[in-house]
């Protein structure tokens, strides 16, 4: 099987991520695994694999001929059977299509806002999904959308998988006081809801002085960038919370800190949460989208209600004040991960329902 995933940039995101994981798994497992990146290159392009075909197209607007046509050679002069498309590089690869019709398309919904998929409307992606020969969706709620809305039906859940053996050069230093550090890593984003981390972070400083908050992610330098660091500000917690921005290694950062943290008001199945626990982080995680589904009880994590600075902060005092608990929580949810959430067990899934589509055509 020749199977080539596309995703528009390989800056640090979940969807980049597992397009990321896909190829270096599969390369591992089929007869050729490419990757693509069509419009910009970033911090992960360090972390596909020697034996995974990387092109960059440096497409440079909506319809660009060029990027076109190169992305049809390469399919063709590779024989690919596949283009698995993440997020909205769909597009592409339906124009390619309509040149190459040979090729088939599986579309990757990484949708993050799952709580509202009623008002999710786009029209250039139901057009498209009547180019698609499958879907793949990261969260049951996707995939109940998936089926309704668009006109491809052969949808399938998947979740995402951590690669536990990336190799990475760059050690980053933390601030902050050996074994007193909690972590985020979510992009600056408002739904990532920053702003009750901040204020947690602010409740927290006054009983416990010596604890730091450590945000890692794209910060996009906006206006919601901007107005989180003006709170850190206000409230004097430049001494305790800190942005670091995006950052490649993240098992440097986890192996550097006690406690992980996700506030979110919205969620698909994150990324993050599955690397907290395969490095045993102990968790808060705000109860959206699939957490719910990873963390099942108080054994492997505290989950709180979305956006309630009382019961947030007082889980994470909770963590705090229980070394052991702490320990026995993060140790459990790495259980968890490997059982359910691995490269084997979800790569084995995948290249299973590939090969039920081998001879459908649409």
């Amino acid at each position: 099987m020749r199977i080539i995933q596309i995703i528009d940039s390989l800056e640090v995101g979940g969807a980049e991520k597992m397009a990321i994981n896909y190829a270096n798994a599969l390369s591992k497992k089929i007869e050729f695994s490419g990757l693509i990146a069509t419009r910009k290159q970033g911090l992960l392009l360090e972390q596909i694999n020697n034996n995974v075909d990387y092109l960059f197209l440096n497409k440079k607007k909506q319809i660009d001929f060029k990027s076109i046509f190169q992305l049809r050679n390469y399919v063709k002069n590779n024989k690919v059977d596949f283009i698995h498309a993440h997020s909205s590089s769909f597009f592409i690869a339906v124009l390619v299509k309509l040149t190459f019709f040979k090729v088939k398309i599986i579309w990757h919904d990484h949708y993050g806002i799952s709580q509202d998929l009623k008002s999710r409307k786009n029209l250039s992606l139901k057009f498209g999904s009547l180019f698609f020969t499958g879907i793949i969706s990261v969260n049951s709620a996707l995939k109940n959308w998936a089926q309704d809305y668009l006109w491809c039906k052969k949808v399938i859940y998947l979740p995402n998988f951590i690669e536990s053996n990336v190799n990475l050069n760059a050690e980053i230093s933390l601030k902050g006081l050996d074994g007193k550090r909690i972590v985020c890593v979510a992009n600056l984003r408002p739904q990532k809801n920053h702003e009750l981390l901040i204020n947690t972070a602010s409740i927290i400083r006054n009983k416990f002085p010596d604890w730091t908050f450590h945000l890692i992610g794209k910060d996009f330098e906006d206006i919601h960038s901007y107005e989180l660091k003006r709170k850190v500000e206000d409230l004097k917690l430049t001494e305790n919370v800190f942005f670091y921005g995006t950052i490649n290694n993240i098992p440097s950062v986890l192996k550097q800190s006690e406690i992980a943290v996700l506030p979110s008001l919205s969620e698909g199945l994150p990324l993050a949460l599955l690397e907290y626990g395969l490095y045993e982080m102990p968790v808060v995680a705000a109860n959206v989208g699939e957490i719910s589904k990873i963390i099942t009880s108080e054994k492997t994590g505290l989950i709180v209600p979305s956006n309630d600075l009382e019961q947030f902060t007082k889980a994470i005092q909770k963590l705090i004040e229980d070394r052991i608990y702490r320990k026995a929580i993060g140790l459990e949810l790495n259980k968890v991960i490997k059982l359910n959430y691995s490269e084997e067990s979800v790569i084995e899934k995948y290249i299973s329902w590939f090969n039920s589509l081998i001879n459908f055509t649409i």
